[in-house]
């Protein structure tokens, strides 16, 4: 049976067990796991039920590191959809700063105001984001997070909030002609009779 690590900040322990355990309780009936959590040091140890299949100990394990870096449990719930991942960008690793001063200008250009730019990355890429701490992370299917990826390590280079909002939407257009593109040429493709 596949056992699985992760460690998740002190603080975000309780969103993690959720109201009498809630949390903790669904993560594991929805991933066929045992997840155990040792508060001493916010070490997480997600087993796996399922001997044949690793997959609900990888999901359980990105649900508990996405609620460990800010998402709550419901938008972390994202990742039990198939095709559904977790990325995560280290702020310090991107722009170089190591001091506080400038991590929390930083993080305020990516949140905006009242939380406008983060939402806008949302909007416009179809990604799931949340800022904490010294990184930010990110929920969506492999096109989504290419998208949010990009315009994040955009903005955090110092590039304007425009510019960056201006990419996406064109990236978000680019990808629905592809898409629309491409439906008519599956169907044609498909045989009626299977």
């Amino acid at each position: 049976m596949p056992v699985l690590y992760v460690r998740i900040p002190e603080e975000r322990l309780g969103a993690v067990i959720g109201p009498g355990g809630s949390t903790k309780r669904s993560i594991e009936r929805e991933t066929r796991t045992e997840v155990r959590i040792a508060p001493e040091d916010g070490e997480v140890q997600v087993r796996s039920l399922d001997e044949g299949d690793p997959d609900g100990a990888l999901r359980a394990r990105d649900m508990v590191l996405a609620i460990g870096r800010g998402f709550s449990p419901e938008r972390a719930a994202r990742l039990l959809r198939e095709g559904t991942y977790l990325g995560i960008i280290d702020i310090k690793r991107v722009t170089g700063k190591r001091e506080k001063a400038g991590l929390w200008r930083i993080r305020s250009r990516l949140i905006g105001v009242r939380g406008r730019a983060r939402s806008r990355i949302e909007e416009l890429s179809g990604a799931s984001v949340s800022v904490f701490g010294s990184s930010v992370a990110v929920i969506g299917d492999d096109k989504q997070l290419e998208r949010a990826t990009r315009a994040i390590e955009l903005l955090l280079r110092g590039s304007e909030h425009s510019a960056v909002f201006h990419l996406l939407a064109r990236l978000k257009r680019n990808q629905a002609q592809a898409d629309a593109l491409a439906s008519p040429l599956e169907a044609e493709g498909s045989d009626p009779a299977e």
